[in-house]
């Protein structure tokens, strides 16, 4: 290997409020050597989930990023060097790898992933965006063909696929997204049913003009006054899978939270209920047989932001591509080498509004849950 400088992004501070330039700096460090057990893995593709956000304010399924420290990360990597039975240089691997060009990590928490094209679709849909949205709609929101499904950040990553699934199973299904552009996109190239967007101010009034039989499912990303809006729409007996709470990520959440609870839960006989992608990873077999499905008839579109060289300031929100996405990766084999500290920053706020994701995959989990990434995925063009 001829590489000897290893590009990382640090966390420098941990924001207060809004994600900035200034929280991150890049520093250049030496390639690691792995140890007995270990391998050398060169980053190939980064992906950049508003779950990062949420790390830094404190421990959640994983432990908290801390000030000067490389920024963490999942990615599909490539092996440079292996000094553990069962991978061998040339083999692609996804493990927590942060924000650098080179890691010596623990082969028992990587895992080995298949080749194909796009490469990109194993961190988007057969990865934890599109198991996150199977198993949170599916095992969680239990929706029933006829029914009405409600989806916030719904132009996400993890949203755009629980709306397109959820279709797939029959279902009368409506997003919630900020802007105009983003609703159109729902509508007219995903096949949503209806699109309100948030931005317009009247949310409540717009969804009960869009569900006027209720609400059977609501699939939360965001918190907030949305998950109230949603809440007082509910039919008797629904169900919420609460995904994430990205409305918290950046600044002061609402001052009075969402009303109704347990008020409107007790009295609707709601089961509203918390989940991780983990929890169904012994189930991922078939998960992914039925999205590699869907996908090959055409079914589940895929729609990805593929970011060169611009890793912090995607991060923020500058440079993001107009496109509503499956998901969101940088390429640090082709950017981090030209990224500057600005870079990433601007996608992480974006993301905090629109597109959480689930992602964690770090040492500092146990075994089994930092080896969480699915088996049984067939290699296809």
């Amino acid at each position: 290997m001829n590489e000897t400088v290893n590009r990382q992004i640090l966390l420098v501070e941990k924001p207060s409020g809004k994600l900035g330039p200034e929280h991150f700096k890049l520093t250049k460090g030496t390639v690691p050597e792995p140890k007995d057990g270990e391998v050398l893995v060169r980053t190939r593709y980064i992906s950049l989930d508003a779950a990062n956000r949420a790390w830094m304010h404190g421990a959640t399924y994983r432990a908290a990023v801390e000030a000067n420290t490389v920024m963490a990360g999942g990615s599909i990597a490539e092996v440079i060097a292996s000094k553990a039975s069962g991978l061998a240089p040339g083999d692609l691997v996804f493990g927590d790898t942060g924000w650098q060009d080179y890691a010596a990590l623990p082969a028992k928490h990587l895992t080995k992933m298949p080749r194909m094209e796009p490469m990109t679709h194993l961190l988007s849909v057969y990865g934890i965006a599109g198991l996150t949205a199977y198993f949170g709609l599916l095992q969680v929101g239990k929706p029933r063909e006829g029914e009405t499904v409600v989806v916030s950040a719904a132009a996400g990553s993890v949203g755009s696929i629980v709306g397109q699934i959820a279709k797939i199973k029959g279902c009368n299904v409506i997003g919630i997204a900020g802007g105009k552009d983003k609703c159109h996109w729902l509508t007219s190239e995903l096949g949503f049913d209806a699109a309100v967007d948030y931005k317009d101010g009247a949310t409540f009034k717009a969804l009960r003009a869009a569900a006027p039989k209720g609400i059977d499912v609501y699939f939360d990303n965001v918190g907030g006054d949305i998950l109230e809006a949603c809440l007082s729409l509910m039919n008797n007996r629904g169900r919420i899978a609460c995904c994430g709470a990205i409305s918290q990520y950046d600044g002061v959440p609402s001052a009075h939270g969402p009303r109704g609870v347990p008020g409107l839960i007790v009295v609707k006989r709601l089961i509203m209920q918390g989940f991780i992608v983990m929890d169904y990873m012994d189930q991922s077999a078939a998960a992914l047989a039925d999205l590699q499905s869907w996908v090959a008839s055409g079914k589940l579109k895929v729609q990805e932001d593929v970011i060169d060289g611009r890793c912090k300031d995607v991060m923020a929100g500058h440079g993001r591509p107009k496109n509503r996405v499956a998901s969101a990766h940088l390429c640090p084999a082709i950017s981090l080498h030209r990224a500057c500290p600005t870079d990433c920053v601007s996608r992480l706020n974006s993301l905090s509004a629109v597109r959480p994701r689930m992602s964690a995959f770090s040492s500092s989990l146990s075994d089994a849950e930092s080896k969480m990434w699915p088996t049984g995925l067939s290699c296809q063009g």
